[in-house]
Parts: structure tokens; sequence; C-alpha cells
């Protein structure tokens, strides 16, 4: 989705060629999220079919301008104006391998969360550098800092926090397993789970309703 309207963003400022939209996507996110070009030319295909984009000019498949249309400017109005919707998270790789680990014979949980910690320091220590390095750049640039040289600055600031976040979560993983270990006069800090009775259907979809979340 994000990239659906980065794309849409992209082309508000003019007509484009795929491949201008994948090398100002990538400028603008600082090659954080790097995009193949045949994922920019299916997003284009789906933007075109769904009367937000249309065709400008001749030309085949990879050399064909693409410009905006009425309702895909209305289209990204609303993407502008609308909260991004955390009620429906998506799957964190890391957050499943926890949840996976607890119980699973064999797998040393504590150790899980330790090389994850140094991973994620490490990754922080990158994007601080990173920050540094550009902050540094402007500050002695004799030209104001272009759209894309503060779009850059915001994504890093992200992911640092992104990354502060992440580390005290597991730092309070590793407190709760600890705790629980006390707990149970030193034994293994979590039991495998037994089996999970049988679920209908319908109740199994109203529970994931509750929780906010999709299976």
């Amino acid at each position: 989705m994000s990239i659906r309207f980065g794309l849409l963003a992209l082309l508000d400022q003019g007509p484009r060629y795929g491949s201008q939209l994948r090398a100002e996507f990538e400028s603008r996110t600082g090659t954080t999220w790097p995009l193949n070009i045949g994922q920019v030319y299916t997003t284009l295909g789906r933007l075109e079919r769904d009367g937000l984009i249309r065709p400008e000019g001749g030309g085949d498949a990879k050399q064909q301008l693409y410009a905006i249309t009425d309702e895909g400017r209305g289209a990204l109005d609303s993407w502008f104006t609308e909260p991004v919707d955390r009620t429906q998270p998506s799957r964190d790789e890391l957050a499943i391998k926890l949840a996976m680990a607890v119980g699973t014979p064999g797998v040393d949980l504590p150790a899980v969360i330790q090389t994850q910690r140094r991973h994620t320091l490490g990754a922080m220590r990158d994007y601080t550098r990173l920050k540094a390095d550009a902050l540094r750049a402007e500050s002695t640039s004799a030209q104001p800092a272009s759209a894309d040289d503060i779009a850059w600055l915001l994504v890093l600031e992200q992911l640092i926090f992104y990354a502060e976040a992440e580390i005290r979560w597991l730092d309070h993983c590793e407190s709760r397993l600890v705790r629980l270990a006390a707990a149970r006069g030193g034994r293994q800090p979590l039991p495998p789970p037994p089996p999970a009775p049988p679920t209908a259907p319908v109740a199994a979809h109203r529970s994931t309703n509750r929780r906010g979340a999709s299976s």
C-alpha cells in the first residue's frame, strides 16, 4: 500500500516513466526500501486499472509515461489526511519468532533475545552514524536542504526510534523470563503449551476481531 501511494505522490509532481519513479522513490527514502523495477510496473498496472493514473503518450510498457488522474489525486489526498491504520498490525518476524520459541523444546530463548539485541544495537549505531553524516553535510552545505535530504533524515530517525523501542522490548522480554524462572524455582521459564482445543470457525473469527489483529 505504501508503494502504491508513494508512486502516486511522485506522479502528483508531474508525469514520469517507471524507471524515474523507481529512482525517485529510492532517493526520497534513502534506498531504505529498494524497489524491483518489476514491482514498480506491476503497481503502475494496478493503479491504471483502478483509474488512478493514465498512460500519456506512446511507447511500450518500459518507455511509457504515466500521469495521475483526478481520481488518483483524490485517493492521494485521502492517504495524506487519514491516519495509518494500526488496528491491523503487520506481521512482525521477531515477535513471531519469540512467540514460537516460547515452550519449543531445544530453543534457548534468552540466547535468541541476546543475539537479536546485539544485531539491533549494531543497526542502531549504523543509523545514528548515517544521521550524523547527513546532519554534518547539511550544516556545511551552502545550499538549503533538498526535499530528498529532509525525507532521508525523517526515515533515518524513524529507524533509530524503532531500533530503540525494539531494544527496550527485548530488555522487557528478558526481565520477564528471569522473573518467571525465579518464580518456578529455576526451572525452564515456560513449559510447552498444551494443544489448543478445537475451535469453531465463527468463534475463532470473533476472537480475532476482539484482538484487533488479522490472522
